[in-house]
């Protein structure tokens, strides 16, 4: 079967592995919503994530140290992956680390801009071609995500002026935390890391120098 072409060349296709490890990755919407609906209550939902993280580490860690090789494993982690913690990890560790820091105001946009935006977005970017850094319509959507799923909880947290300004800003650390992945020591700092802890941290700045709501939970 021929390849698609884009204006500018060929393109990718989403292969069966991404498309499941985007939607294992949008899964995780789940957990926030916990919260959100009213199933727990948010110190609940930090021993919640404390307990997902928990497993979390104990699977890296017979993985990683006792060799532990389930098929679930090739399907869900990258080849870069195999030696270091996985993704899946580092997403449940960042989550974790938001919700236990941050008032729930912060850290649930936070959350679900690693669980909605970036898969969103890591869909949109298997479009271009190798080695070619995020398209800026691929950005745009990352944004706009964020965004969206900021302005229910900040508006309404710290009033629409300071709400909007610090919506803003935690979209656009997520944003660039998404397009842009520093090497620190010869490690990549993976966006699952990056993206919970960049937003919450741009939100929180704009909330605390406003004082216009709690920053910690």
């Amino acid at each position: 079967m021929p390849s698609s072409r884009s204006r500018n060349g060929p393109v990718s296709h989403v292969s069966t592995s991404e498309l499941a490890r985007r939607l294992v990755h949008a899964s995780g919407t789940g957990l926030p919503l916990l919260y959100v609906l009213g199933f727990v209550t948010w110190p609940q939902f930090g021993l919640v994530m404390l307990l997902c993280s928990g497993v979390t580490a104990l699977l890296e860690f017979f993985r990683l140290v006792v060799g532990l090789d389930w098929a679930v494993y090739e399907k869900l982690t990258r080849s870069y992956e195999q030696t270091n913690l996985a993704g899946y990890a580092l997403y449940m560790f960042s989550i974790t680390a938001v919700a236990l820091v941050f008032a729930p105001h912060i850290a649930v946009p936070a959350a679900l801009m690693l669980t909605i935006g970036d898969p969103i977005s890591g869909l949109l970017g298997t479009t271009r071609e190798a080695d070619e850094p995020k398209r800026l319509r691929t950005l745009g959507a990352m944004f706009a995500v964020c965004l969206a799923v900021s302005l229910p909880f900040l508006v309404p947290a710290a009033g629409v002026a300071v709400g909007v300004a610090a919506s803003v800003a935690a979209a656009l650390a997520a944003t660039l935390a998404d397009g842009l992945k520093p090497v620190v020591a010869g490690y990549v700092i993976d966006d699952n890391a990056s993206i919970p802890l960049a937003a919450a941290v741009a939100a929180g700045t704009v909330l605390g120098i406003a004082g216009a709501a709690p920053v910690f939970g």
